[in-house]
């Protein structure tokens, strides 16, 4: 993820967490949850010269790059951990 791309994936994060706050996620179709993303993602794409469409599929691209990151993360502190849960699991 660029600098800049980790900027605008910060931005969003940030709003998300304010406007979706009382929104239970599991209960809530994807796509209130993402209107309600709407004028954060217009600023975005009126500030970078970008079609709406353009950053959302960013910003899911994004999404994505994000979860890997966070798995990996996740692998890596288990490995410090010890041997990681699954090599532990294995060696019972």
């Amino acid at each position: 993820m660029t600098n800049e791309n980790r900027k605008i994936w910060e931005r969003i994060s940030a709003y998300a967490e304010e406007v979706l706050k009382d929104i239970d996620p599991q209960k809530t179709q994807v796509s209130v949850q993402l209107d309600a993303l709407r004028p954060v993602m217009e600023e975005i794409a009126s500030e970078k010269g970008m079609s709406l469409e353009d950053v959302f599929i960013l910003y899911m691209d994004l999404a994505s790059e994000a979860a890997v990151e966070a798995e990996a993360k996740f692998q890596a502190d288990l490995g410090e951990e010890g041997q990681g849960f699954s090599r532990q699991a294995n060696s019972l």
